[in-house]
C-alpha cells in the first residue's frame, strides 16, 4: 500500500472491491475503495459526510472523480488507515487487527477519535493497555490516558512505571501531560519506594528456614564477618543491593534482576580443594555456597510477594499541594544517596 513503484497504489482486499461507491486516499497516496454504509453505521461523521449532496462528475470542479467514484482524501497514511477500516468492517469481510506496535496503536486511537467511531475505541484502548504494551511503554501508556481521561488506565499505567527509575528520561508523550499529573506519578512512585523500604530491617517476613545459618561454625554467618544474627553473608549483601534498587525501581522485576546479579557474583566453592574460586586466600563454606542459589530463587518468590502486597497498599491521585513539599525532600534525599554511592570516597594525603 504506496505510491513506490515497486506496490500498487491501491489498497489490499476487502479494500479494492469493484462495487465499492466511494475511495478514502491515504496521505501516502494509497487508494481503499470502501462502502459508504458500513462507515456511516461506525461514524457519525462520515454519516454526516455521506449524506452531503455529491456534485456529479461533469459539475465538479473541486472534487477529485476516479472511475466514477468520489475521492476523498484523508490525512492518515495508509498503515493507520487500513488497520481503522478493518474495525469497522463486519467481520465477513475483515477481522478486527492484532495490535502490537505501540506506535501503530496510538494512531489508530487518535484516528478512531477524530472520526468519531465511538464503538472501536474500547477495543484499541484494551490493546493499548494490554500488558504486553505496557511493559515497554508504561510512561508513555500513562500520558495517553491522563490526556484521555482515562481514570483506570491511568492508575494501571502507574503501577508499570514503577519498573522504571524514579527520575525518568525525556519520552515524546510527555509534552501530554501537565506539571500536576507528572508530579502525581512521581509522587506516587516515592509513596511505593517507602512503603517497600518497611520490609528492610524487620526480616520477620521472611521463613526461618531460611534465615538461619545451617549451624554455628559457620564464620561467615558470624557478625565479626560483616554479617547479620541469623543471616548469612550472601543473604545482606543480596538484601542490602535489592533495597538499594527497589529505592529507584520499587517492583517485582527488581527482585528477579537482584537475584540475577546475585547469583553471578556468588563466589564459587572447590568441594575438593576447600577453598573460595575468587580468594584461594581465604577459606570457604561449602554448605553455604550449595545451598545459596536455591535459597535465592525460593526467596525471590517471597520477596516479589511482599512488594506486591506494600505497593498495592498505595494508591494513585493526583497531587495534593502539600506533596510537593514531601517530594522535592525526598528527591533531595534520593540524589544526596546517588551521590553518596557512585562517587568514590578521595582521601587527601
Amino acid at each position: 500500500m504506496s505510491d513506490s513503484p515497486d506496490l500498487p497504489t491501491f489498497a489490499l482486499p476487502p479494500f479494492d472491491h469493484v462495487k465499492a461507491d466511494v475511495i478514502l486516499r491515504s496521505s501516502d497516496g494509497v487508494d481503499f475503495r470502501i462502502f459508504r454504509l458500513f462507515l456511516s453505521l461506525a461514524s457519525p461523521f462520515f454519516e454526516t459526510l455521506f449524506d452531503l449532496p455529491q456534485p456529479s462528475e461533469e459539475n465538479n470542479t473541486d472534487m477529485e472523480i476516479k472511475d466514477g467514484l468520489p475521492v476523498v482524501p484523508v490525512s492518515e497514511d495508509s498503515k493507520t488507515l487500513d488497520l481503522l477500516l478493518r474495525f469497522c468492517y463486519p467481520c465477513t469481510l475483515a477481522e478486527d487487527p492484532v495490535l502490537e506496535d505501540f506506535r501503530e496503536i496510538v494512531n489508530v486511537l487518535d484516528a478512531a477519535k477524530k472520526y468519531s467511531l465511538d464503538a472501536i475505541q474500547p477495543a484499541v484502548c484494551k490493546t493499548l493497555f494490554s500488558p504486553k504494551v505496557l511493559e515497554v511503554n508504561s510512561l508513555r501508556c500513562f500520558a495517553i490516558a491522563c490526556r484521555s481521561r482515562m481514570q483506570d488506565e491511568c492508575i494501571l499505567a502507574a503501577k508499570y512505571t514503577l519498573r522504571e527509575p524514579l527520575i525518568p528520561g525525556w519520552f515524546e508523550e510527555i509534552e501530554l501531560i501537565t506539571s500536576t499529573e507528572l508530579l502525581s506519578l512521581l509522587t506516587y512512585h516515592q509513596k511505593c519506594s517507602k512503603a517497600v523500604q518497611t520490609l528492610n530491617g524487620d526480616f520477620s517476613w521472611i521463613p526461618h528456614e531460611l534465615r538461619r545459618g545451617h549451624n554455628d561454625s559457620c564464620q561467615f554467618g558470624h557478625p565479626l564477618w560483616g554479617g547479620s544474627a541469623g543471616l548469612d553473608d550472601w543473604w545482606t549483601g543480596f538484601l542490602d543491593c535489592a533495597f538499594l534498587d527497589l529505592l529507584d525501581k520499587p517492583c517485582a522485576e527488581t527482585i528477579q534482576t537482584s537475584i540475577d546479579k546475585a547469583l553471578k557474583t556468588l563466589p564459587q566453592h572447590d568441594d575438593q580443594l576447600g577453598y573460595n574460586q575468587f580468594d584461594g586466600d581465604q577459606p570457604g563454606c561449602a554448605q553455604c555456597r550449595a545451598v545459596a542459589p536455591s535459597c535465592l530463587r525460593e526467596l525471590a518468590t517471597i520477596f516479589t510477594k511482599k512488594i506486591e502486597e506494600a505497593t498495592s497498599e498505595v494508591n494513585f491521585a493526583l497531587t495534593k499541594p502539600e506533596d510537593i513539599i514531601h517530594f522535592a525532600n525526598h528527591i533531595l534525599d534520593y540524589v544526596e544517596l546517588e551521590v553518596l554511592i557512585r562517587i568514590p570516597t578521595v582521601v587527601v594525603p
